[in-house]
């Protein structure tokens, strides 16, 4: 295609890389593989960087081992410069900004940083942040940021290296996979990134496995459900061997009680005992079966005991050798050395989205609908109607209140809740304010996200001369008055980094957060 796709790219995610991006990442990381089995050193060369000016920063913002070692001999082997930062006596805990941080390492010509940070969306905040940076300072490529886990949202590289290890025992057949996940799904961000990950195999069957307290959130549920993957849930593995439809991969995590509170503390040992593998389920396992575990086992509550390391379910050690591999050709790809050989096919531009913003035509025959204050008619000024229709009394008084003050609809006029014209069952609320002057673009704009499916009627000499329809917006961004409420989120007003939160709309009430995906209903993005 005359360019390498994969230079200078990010990984926040694990869907930033596409599927097919991800096989060809997954035909080097065999074909490296091979190479290294073979003791072939000298082909080795065509998958190293070898330039000492090429500069990789670690910044580990919380512990890791695995990850960040498994990073460090990945960047030994290309011959790169790799630094780390000093977390300790880093200025990021001196409440200097993310941003201003890693714009100064950015100018050391520093071109790939490994985050990993207790804040979600760290690393797409970043993104955007590194690539304005680069243009304004007329930098050849923007810096590329490879989220290293971020709070309990994502691990896209783990995600990387487990997928890889999938296939790898699959024999590369994509056809199928049952998986069963057992253990901290509520906190496990190796598991959140298979809701998406999984998409690799055509046809997927999950099985989660863990009780009530550590149950995976119910958007990743349902995030896996609109990927159709066959979904079943289970609070025990000894509930799940109790039924013959048992997963040939089982995949563990550590539970993280510590982060549960005291309550959850208590019954630490019950919740354990639910997702630990004990010697008397052997019994019930399918030929071939395997087990997986990100690392690591906690050494006096391991889920998997160690006396299976020497048995075939052992799976983990070939998954935990594949990491280092995989990030090898991770750092080649985001170098540009690896990636000219790929073809994709050309993306066809996407659709403009459809308008938000609709003008009704009046309708002269039809009796003409008369708004009044009191018992006296509206003779100029603006209602907004259709609010939060088929709701009950409670939530439309309630999201009135968050419409007026939001909007700044103080002053003369007033707010009804009345029954549906369109279904006389249905409530709806109506917010009337008499010689105020029609909204302008912008605010008809915030209105839609704050209120949609309501309409405005603009009316003068009492009669209604404009009606604008409102649906929910594609995309909700600088609005002072919009704010993620994960308190974990980068952009969270709590953390002080100063990002304009920014909202994607998924469904027809709901938008998801641009960088840590938390799910917001219309009505929870407004502080």
């Amino acid at each position: 295609m005359g360019e390498n796709r994969f230079r200078g790219r990010s990984l926040a995610v694990i869907n930033d890389f596409s599927l097919e991006e991800r096989l060809y990442l997954f035909e080097k990381t065999k074909e490296l593989k091979n190479l290294f089995k073979a003791g072939k050193s000298e082909e080795l060369r065509r998958f190293r960087i070898d330039d000492s000016e090429f500069g990789v920063y670690e910044v580990f913002l919380e512990s890791s081992t695995r990850t960040k070692e498994s990073f460090k001999n990945a960047a030994e082997f290309h011959r790169i410069k790799i630094s780390n930062l000093d977390v300790g006596a880093s200025s990021i805990n001196k409440k200097e900004s993310y941003a201003d941080t890693f714009n100064t390492l950015t100018g050391y010509n520093n071109l790939v940083f490994i985050v990993r940070s207790k804040l979600e969306g760290v690393c797409r905040w970043l993104e955007i942040n590194g690539k304005a940076f680069a243009k304004r300072n007329n930098l050849p490529v923007p810096p590329a940021f490879i989220n290293a886990g971020d709070g309990k949202h994502e691990h896209p590289t783990q995600e990387l290296l487990d997928e890889y290890t999938f296939l790898e025992k699959n024999n590369w057949k994509r056809d199928s996979i049952h998986l069963a996940l057992i253990g901290d799904l509520f906190h496990g961000r190796t598991v959140h990134s298979k809701v998406q990950g999984l998409k690799i195999f055509n046809n997927v069957q999950v099985d989660l496995i863990a009780p009530r307290e550590l149950a995976l959130p119910f958007h990743y549920v349902d995030e896996m459900k609109a990927n159709s993957y066959k979904v079943r849930i289970f609070d025990s593995i000894e509930s799940y061997l109790q039924q013959k439809h048992i997963a040939d991969k089982w995949y563990f995590t550590r539970p993280q009680l510590e982060r549960m509170g005291d309550e959850v503390l208590k019954i630490a040992d019950i919740l354990r005992s639910k997702i630990s593998f004990r010697q008397e389920f052997f019994r019930y396992l399918p030929p071939g079966t395997t087990f997986y575990h990100p690392l690591p086992r906690h050494k006096e509550h391991p889920t998997i005991p160690i006396f299976l390391d020497s048995t075939p379910l052992n799976g983990w050690e070939e998954q935990s050798i594949n990491g280092k591999l995989i990030r090898i050709v991770l750092l080649g790809l985001t170098a540009g050395k690896l990636g000219d050989d790929f073809h994709w096919e050309i993306e066809l531009e996407k659709h403009p989205d459809e308008p938000f913003i609709e003008e009704v035509a009046i309708d002269n025959n039809r009796p003409v609908k008369k708004y009044t204050e009191g018992v006296n008619p509206i003779s100029h000024g603006i209602v907004i109607d259709h609010i939060c229709r088929g709701e009950t009394r409670k939530e439309i008084r309630a999201h009135m209140v968050r419409i007026i003050r939001v909007m700044e609809l103080f002053g003369k006029g007033g707010e009804w809740i009345t029954a549906s014209r369109e279904n006389p069952d249905a409530m709806k609320g109506i917010i009337f304010r008499p010689d105020r002057e029609a909204l302008t673009e912008s605010e008809i704009n915030k209105l839609a996200a704050i209120a949609p499916g309501s309409t405005i009627n603009i009316i003068d000499n009492s009669k209604i001369i404009k009606k604008i329809r409102l649906h929910m917006p594609p995309r909700v961004y600088n609005l002072d008055s919009v704010s993620c409420n994960n308190d974990n989120c980068i952009s969270h007003p709590s953390h002080g980094e100063n990002i304009p939160a920014e909202f994607f709309k998924i469904s027809e009430n709901t938008f998801v957060c641009q960088y840590c995906e938390k799910v917001h209903t219309f009505k929870e993005i407004w502080k």
